[in-house]
């Protein structure tokens, strides 16, 4: 496989959007804005979009920990942009994702580890490490890095506990490395402009926000059902496994402290009492898997969904399609959505109130048609409803309606979290080159502080209770 191809299969590019809000930003006029002709009474917002290299003086090096889907998208960053990122390191239990980043960056085989813990019997050899490893291999590697000297990129969720991610706050702090936790749609174009018009007061004083996570019918059975992240116990609770980056969102938003928080939510579909009659342990001997819009089957073989998740697969589409089936016999990809050992709730509210009596209601829910995260802020000049591709701003008192609608498509890895995968890196390399955190849009503490939220929310949910902050 080729660096492009390798690129393209990841969804991973050059370019994501970002205002002009960070240190070091460059503003270049867009020249992706939609042309949907607009109303007399609408205007649209253009805040242009930036030169997204990481403008330093030599390359900041990077091992990473973790070469599966995350730890290979924020990796190729370097590929666009050799002269600010080199990977110089890879640590994997899986020797063909290993070996793939290997060739891929021209690692020196020293400096290629199946276990985390062997990056740590060398002397430091790198300005960071980046954790990219399953959720309950985040807490260890993260305190011996930090331990080591490195400064750390850590994927979310910070940990699995509230203690483990106070413990990280404390340890960033006591050996003063910069800590950057992956809330990617921080960095997303979309929330960048919303964020913009929320700082510079257009809709008065929010007095509540409205938001959504559809995560799709097929997406939840492949990653809370079969997947990595379905059981809550082995990884996170779904509110921190999934909702996190929108606990992040709604505080980052707001930019005011929570204080407390109220859940409710269950397991009601995805278990054995709602199987199908002719139900089989495996979707290959079920009598009625085409009947079933969960059929891993359809999701993998003829949809050719999250495919990323099988190594070694063949280009031809016939020998592709029955190694995926060779896989689907042997994995938990294969099995039955109502006989897998799953322990995710399948639709979750959360309710959560913010000083100030600001309010905030999230909702997180597997049985969607479709994807991108809808929100709507109720302020006391104005409302905004957007959907992840465009928000309309409406002012009460003149009914002018202020439309976001740049168009990314033609930016080369816009399909990362909205264009926020590359984002985060840019800021990154900027914080580990200038040894400066406020290059990130948020420091280690307010990360925890979201986490924290999630933490009283399952708390909540579980006793039924209102958990204080």
């Amino acid at each position: 496989m080729t660096r492009a191809e390798f690129l393209k299969m990841m969804g991973a590019g050059a370019a994501v959007l970002a205002l002009d809000a960070v240190p070091g930003a460059s503003l270049i006029q867009s020249a992706n804005a939609q042309t949907t002709p607009l109303k007399k009474n609408q205007e649209r917002l253009a805040f242009g979009l930036p030169d997204q290299e990481a403008k330093v003086d030599k390359p900041v090096t990077a091992i990473v920990i973790g070469a599966g889907s995350r730890g290979s998208v924020y990796a190729s960053y370097s590929s666009e942009y050799s002269k600010a990122l080199k990977i110089v390191g890879v640590a994997d239990i899986n020797s063909t994702r290993r070996d793939l980043m290997k060739n891929l960056y021209g690692i020196a085989p020293e400096h290629c580890f199946g276990d985390w813990k062997e990056v740590f019997n060398l002397p430091k050899f790198a300005d960071a490490v980046i954790i990219a490893t399953p959720d309950n291999l985040h807490y260890d590697p993260c305190m011996v890095a930090l331990a080591a000297g490195y400064d750390v990129l850590l994927e979310k969720p910070i940990a699995q506990t509230e203690k483990e991610c106070k413990n990280i706050l404390k340890q960033a702090k006591k050996y003063g490395r910069i800590v950057g936790v992956c809330h990617v749609l921080r960095y997303s174009p979309y929330f960048r402009a919303l964020k913009r018009v929320l700082d510079e007061g257009r809709v008065g004083d929010v007095l509540s926000i409205q938001h959504l996570e559809p995560i799709r019918f097929h997406h939840f059975a492949h990653s809370y059902v079969r997947g990595n992240w379905q059981s809550a116990k082995q990884t996170t609770p779904l509110i921190l496994a999934k909702a996190c980056h929108d606990l992040d969102i709604v505080r980052w938003l707001l930019n005011k402290p929570c204080k407390q928080v109220t859940a409710f939510g269950d397991l009601s579909f995805f278990k054995r009492q709602n199987e199908p009659a002719g139900a089989a342990d495996r979707c290959e001997d079920c009598a009625v898997e085409s009947q079933c819009p969960f059929s891993a089957q359809r999701i993998y073989v003829k949809q050719h969904r999250y495919l990323y998740v099988f190594d070694n697969l063949p280009k031809d589409r016939a020998a592709k399609d029955i190694k995926i089936k060779e896989y689907l016999r042997t994995t938990d990809y294969g099995r039955c959505v109502f006989r897998s050992e799953n322990d995710q709730v399948d639709h979750y509210v959360c309710n959560m109130q913010f000083e100030d009596q600001v309010t905030a209601s999230m909702s997180v829910e597997a049985m969607t048609s479709s994807g991108g995260r809808k929100t709507r802020i109720m302020g006391t000049k104005a409302d905004i409803v957007g959907d992840m591709k465009t928000f309309t701003l409406t002012d009460f008192l003149t009914g002018k309606q202020y439309i976001w609608d740049e168009d990314i498509s033609k930016l080369p890895g816009y399909e990362g979290h909205a264009g926020g995968d590359w984002g985060i890196m840019k800021d990154f390399v900027l914080a580990v080159a200038n040894h400066d955190e406020k290059y990130l849009s948020s420091t280690i503490d307010v990360s925890v502080e979201s986490h924290v939220m999630g933490f009283k929310a399952e708390i909540a949910r579980k006793r039924n209770i209102v958990a204080k902050m």
